[in-house]
């Protein structure tokens, strides 16, 4: 398969507990959703799909020419989301799909062709998606970081908010480094799919482990589906989940 040929889905969400509206909050006189739809059209994917549950961010899409799509507002996960969008677009069961995070101003298009050609090349794996290497301990031990361990193919393990894996002898003796090495790694949550496993996913529902982390990719592991997982080739900028992140990405684009 041509890696070029692939869709991406932007799940957007109006609902926030932190940032309510995200999606439409200004960033250098677009809606945050702009941003990411104009980084994701710079990619080399052949369609762009913004995935909504709300009328205000489908106007907001509609006025700047993104093909969107009004989807339930009952799904679990955004991975529910995209499973309802490959469906209603007819997406052959091989058609890739890389779901691109609606919060994601600065995401860079080189990591989202790399996460499509990686799935492209693995046939073993039901996913594919980045990671980058920890870069202190700080972030080892926040459960906000989601840490990820692959084998020696590049298929992931497993994911873990906890520190993974725990390093016994050196952690005895004191938390505040990292070991050496010990290729410690954040995960980074870009995915992308075969059409047909999102209606495997979908049908399999929440299993107990996933709900207990609330990381859906484990879901698939635990039906044992493999993930390839490499390391990102650009750097990204964090997302936007608070108000201190919507500043700092407002600077960075002149806002």
């Amino acid at each position: 398969m041509n890696p070029a040929a692939y869709t991406v889905v932007i799940p957007a969400r109006y609902a926030s507990s932190r940032l309510p509206g995200k999606p439409l909050l200004d960033i250098a006189g677009k809606p945050m959703i702009q941003h990411v739809w104009a980084r994701a059209c710079e990619s080399g994917a052949e369609r762009v799909v913004v995935a909504t549950d709300d009328r205000r961010i489908l106007d907001a899409c509609m006025s700047f020419g993104a093909e969107t799509l009004m989807t339930r507002s009952d799904h679990e996960s955004g991975t529910d989301r995209l499973a309802e969008v490959a469906e209603r677009l007819g997406l052959a069961d091989d058609a890739i799909v890389v779901n691109v995070q609606g919060d994601e101003p600065l995401i860079p298009p080189q990591v989202i062709d790399q996460v499509a050609r990686n799935l492209a090349e693995h046939s073993e794996a039901a996913i594919a998606t980045l990671a980058e290497p920890l870069p202190d301990a700080v972030a080892l031990f926040n459960p906000n970081v989601v840490k990820v361990l692959s084998d020696m193919n590049g298929l992931a393990l497993t994911f873990s908010r906890a520190p993974l894996p725990w390093a016994r002898d050196c952690f005895a003796a004191s938390r505040d480094s990292l070991p050496e090495n010990i290729p410690y790694r954040r995960h980074i949550g870009i995915y992308a799919y075969r059409a047909g496993f999102l209606a495997d996913f979908v049908a399999w529902g929440p299993c107990w482990l996933e709900a207990t982390e609330c990381l859906e990719q484990l879901r698939a592991l635990w039906h044992g589906k493999r993930i390839h997982v490499a390391d990102s080739l650009v750097a990204l900028a964090p997302g936007v989940d608070t108000a201190q992140d919507l500043e700092r990405v407002r600077c960075l684009l002149g806002a």
